[in-house]
């Protein structure tokens, strides 16, 4: 329902047969190579989640982009960011690695996707004096929320390294706290918090942690490309850096908890693109529309095809995505 009504918000002031006419004359050579982008934005993410992985055990890369698609795929059509489940549960299950330890990275790779959105965003706003072309009034406001945001991926990252290196500590901590419960039902929670802070181990591994980092970056900057060749495929006139502004707009509204953020996503970008570059509203509305379809499309209909090869269905992935059914403990 919510998905219905912010899709319906999103429309509400667009003239549709305008719209109409800006899809159809969309320039289809960059809506092209838009898609390729997302494809290679996948294969980046999976060797990326590997040397978050390393520390936890070996994995292939075969396995870690097919649960990585199949993961984001489930984003698109289940509520609740059942993927966020879903994908490290597949990986663990096909490379015998504790489901808690893989979760764990899972968060890890949210706290450098936003090191590498906020990096981008700095980088375009006072590396490239981005910030003189924005309206004075939403200067404040955009600094403050970016300070805010980087203030808590610092404290994200303390709290990462301080599970990584005291998984044992944390264990007992837990176990202390839970003895008011049954004893084995505490120490099976202590297990599982003392198994869930070893999948923070990339945070004390140098190398690793480095490696992720860095590949970070090659990665929003495809997400980047994406939306930049989509939105100059309808003769919108943005910057390629002008779409690290936009990314963290789309990260806003990738975070409410609709399947395939359809309607938070859109009017995310209809809003950056009309206040921040003086786009027309329906061509902003049009742009939206198919930047979001090359998004989510392709790697739903990827991931149904690798469900279907491995043998899953919606409904066997809705029951995996329930807590009491993904726990997996050492």
């Amino acid at each position: 329902m919510l998905a219905i009504a912010l899709f319906t918000w999103f429309l509400s002031h667009a003239n549709l047969a305008d719209v109409w006419v800006q899809l159809r004359h969309a320039r289809v050579d960059l809506l092209v190579a838009g898609f390729g982008a997302v494809v290679l934005t996948y294969v980046l993410r999976a060797w990326r989640w590997r040397y978050l992985l390393r520390p936890i055990g070996p994995t292939r890369f075969r396995t870690a982009f097919r649960t990585t698609v199949i993961g984001f795929a489930a984003l698109g059509v289940l509520p609740a960011r059942a993927g966020d489940v879903l994908r490290p549960y597949l990986l663990a299950r096909e490379e015998g690695l504790a489901m808690s330890a893989t979760f764990a990275t899972i968060i890890m790779e949210r706290v450098l996707d936003l090191v590498a959105v906020l990096s981008l965003l700095a980088l375009y706003l006072w590396g490239m004096s981005g910030v003189e072309a924005l309206p004075p009034a939403l200067v404040g406001p955009i600094e403050i929320s970016s300070a805010l945001a980087g203030a808590a991926v610092v404290a994200l990252m303390a709290l990462m390294w301080i599970l990584a290196t005291h998984p044992e500590r944390i264990g007992g901590l837990v176990f202390a706290a839970a003895r008011v419960l049954p004893h084995a039902m505490a120490s099976r929670l202590a297990v599982l918090a003392r198994t869930f802070s070893g999948g923070f181990a990339a945070a004390r591994d140098p190398r690793a942690l480095a490696a992720a980092v860095f590949w970070s970056f090659p990665l929003w900057l495809a997400i980047a490309a994406e939306v930049w060749l989509v939105t100059i495929a309808f003769g919108i006139v943005v910057p390629f850096a002008g779409t690290f502004l936009l990314q963290g707009l789309l990260v806003i509204g990738v975070a409410v908890p609709t399947p395939g953020a359809i309607g938070s996503y859109h009017e995310a970008y209809r809003v950056g693109v009309t206040t921040f570059f003086g786009a027309p509203n329906d061509t902003a509305v049009a742009a939206a529309i198919v930047t979001h379809a090359v998004s989510y499309v392709p790697v739903v209909m990827t991931g149904l095809i690798f469900m279907i090869q491995d043998g899953l269905s919606l409904g066997r992935l809705k029951a995996l995505a329930r807590p009491e059914e993904a726990v997996d403990l050492p």
